[in-house]
């Protein structure tokens, strides 16, 4: 077992199925074993070009469920061969202004797997001790939905949702689910949407109260019929368009929050009178901080449409054509899963 194939993104365009050397496990790091591996919306845009922190070649993956092979010297008791985990994927520098702040999802020169360091998609990979989160629980499909949840969590958390606000989640990709999810799971009414009512009915079994498809739909009318004309007390954006970046601050409340996730793949304008005016809140949202435990305890209690929102499942001789077919038709796409486990 001294060699394995790794899917490699090459460029914009072109991936292929590379053969690489199996890694051994240092001084504090595991052996995983990979099971399952989430395509992300940033592989995507990296396959297209437009994602501006992808770097070639590499090899994809950073949603993950695995299996500890073996240890290392100096892996603490709780992390021995057998373990169910997922990995945190981040790699943070210490020492720029962010992570000196403790904001080390924000780092400065953060190293993403997958992004900027090699990633999942592939039999066996090592990784630090202290990056796994275990499970005796969820399944090893659950476990690598956590990451992808997790950035949603995140965004809830930083649009500081509580049971008292009104949400509203714009887009239902598996990010935009993970925002609507934590906001229904703190007790917040939601408001869910999308184009594509099969999201929207998956939606609703993650929390969403209400569901707006705004291609049918006059999304603003919509907004305020549902809030009594106030507008929602916190709008998320997980869609990363321009239109969308704007409509967000025209709906929310005054003195409402708005989150932003997705990267717009243009310059956004504003008519800056409308936030002055209403006192609003603008928001990134990075990564996410510490919401692994949270997110693992979520999926445990059996809230979340598991099945429902993996909308295909490839191999890894599949997965070049299955990327390409995902970035000519992505609508109908949730969660896309490179299943590892027989190949």
């Amino acid at each position: 077992m001294n060699q394995q194939q790794a899917f490699v993104l090459v460029e914009p365009g072109l991936t292929e199925v590379r053969t690489i050397e199996v890694p051994v496990p240092g001084e504090g790091e595991a052996l995983l074993r990979v099971s399952q591996v989430g395509f992300c919306g940033g592989d995507l845009n990296g396959y297209r070009g437009l994602f501006e922190l992808q770097e070639y070649p590499n090899i994809l993956g950073h949603e993950i469920g695995a299996t500890i092979e073996a240890v290392g010297p100096g892996v603490p008791s709780d992390f021995q061969p057998g373990l169910r985990v997922t990995v945190n994927p981040y790699q943070n520098c210490g020492v720029c202004l962010s992570c000196r702040k403790g904001r080390t999802n924000a780092c400065q020169d953060n190293k993403t797997m997958g992004v900027r360091r090699p990633g999942a998609m592939t039999h066996y990979i090592t990784v630090p001790w202290h990056k796994l989160h275990s499970s005796d629980k969820l399944s090893l499909r659950e476990l690598a939905l956590v990451e992808p949840l997790t950035v949603g969590f995140h965004a809830a958390n930083r649009g500081r949702v509580t049971a008292d606000d009104t949400v509203a989640v714009m887009g239902c990709g598996i990010v935009g689910m993970g925002a609507l999810a934590a906001s229904a799971y703190k007790g917040a009414t939601v408001i869910a949407i999308d184009i594509d009512d099969d999201k929207l009915t998956i939606a609703r079994k993650a929390g969403a109260h209400h569901t707006i498809n705004a291609s049918t739909s006059d999304l603003q009318t919509e907004l305020r019929n549902l809030t009594g004309g106030d507008g929602p007390d916190v709008i998320i954006e997980a869609v990363g368009q321009a239109a969308t970046y704007r409509a967000a601050v025209d709906a929310v409340a005054y003195t409402g929050r708005v989150v932003y996730i997705g990267y717009a793949k243009q310059p956004v304008e504003y008519a800056t009178g409308t936030f002055v005016r209403k006192e609003i809140e603008i928001l990134g949202s990075r990564n996410c901080l510490g919401e692994f435990p949270e997110v693992i305890q979520y999926l445990e209690a059996g809230k979340f449409p598991v099945s429902e929102v993996i909308s295909r499942t490839v191999t890894l001789d599949e997965a070049g054509a299955a990327l390409a077919e995902w970035s000519a038709q992505p609508g109908p796409i949730i969660k896309m899963m490179l299943d590892l486990q027989e190949n």
